[in-house]
């Protein structure tokens, strides 16, 4: 694993020491294009610096313990945009997979996708599955990448798998509870956030991870993300281990079972 610097490093055992370090965080990384606007620049300038902060948020949260990362990078509804911005960021994720794959393996960083993965054209899905294969094995952290996503999409694709499996006698309706339908969800065998991060200012969860995040705790960040690195990032944590989590009970409850 690459390791922190000595200032980093301060930072991170002082989160260490202060509460929880949640063990998965996800984030939508809003503010690309407004951050390339306002510096006269185009778009892509943008994206392009927004891997940056990807690369900088990765490599911090390895070091800080976090072991689920999911960061929301094309959503279902970004295919509405202009042809020629959907090309440019598919030719951008092509490159920065094939650019990251090494650091990935120097961080012991496994990645992995979640999403309608057939609608991404062809290059980029080999260079995806190209990815995730030779990253595998890492067992440090899991860097999920939301490609092609929606919650909506995800709760209703769900909802079609568990019919067919029910109108084939593989599924008692009777028996399903929540565990059961989280598993037919995309990202089954990765665990609800405990922490969302949104940059960029909006309040709005975008259709991400609707189902997922239902006692998640959500951070509003002002900064657009090609200006959200590891610093806001520790914030973001600082905030999250500030709030009492109560999954519905009272304080007193929570002091009892502890």
């Amino acid at each position: 694993m690459i390791e922190p610097s000595p200032k980093d490093k301060i930072k991170q055992d002082h989160l260490k020491n202060s509460g929880d370090i949640p063990r998965h965080v996800a984030i939508i990384m809003d503010g690309n294009g407004r951050w390339a606007k306002h510096k006269s620049l185009s778009r892509v300038f943008g994206h392009r610096e927004g891997v940056n902060s990807a690369r900088d948020i990765v490599e911090a949260s390895g070091q800080l313990g976090v072991k689920y990362l999911t960061l929301y990078t094309f959503s279902t509804e970004n295919w509405k945009r202009p042809r020629t911005e959907i090309a440019l960021l598919m030719k951008l994720l092509i490159s920065s997979i094939r650019s990251e794959t090494d650091r990935l393996m120097q961080n012991d960083v496994r990645l992995i996708a979640t999403g309608n993965l057939d609608n991404l054209p062809a290059n980029v899905l080999d260079e995806l599955n190209d990815s995730m294969e030779k990253t595998r094995n890492n067992r440090l952290m899991t860097l999920n990448l939301a490609l092609s996503y929606s919650g909506r999409w995800d709760i209703l694709s769900a909802v079609k798998k568990i019919i067919t499996e029910q109108n084939t006698g593989e599924l008692d309706l009777s028996k399903m509870d929540e565990t059961t339908f989280s598993r037919y969800l995309a990202t089954s065998g990765l665990p609800d956030p405990d922490l969302m991060i949104r940059t960029g200012g909006d309040f709005r969860i975008s259709n991400f991870l609707l189902w997922q995040i239902a006692y998640s705790e959500i951070v509003i960040d002002h900064n657009y993300w090609p200006d959200f690195k590891r610093n806001q990032f520790y914030k973001a944590i600082s905030e999250y281990q500030s709030r009492e989590r109560r999954f519905g009970m009272t304080s007193e409850q929570l002091k009892k079972k502890h």
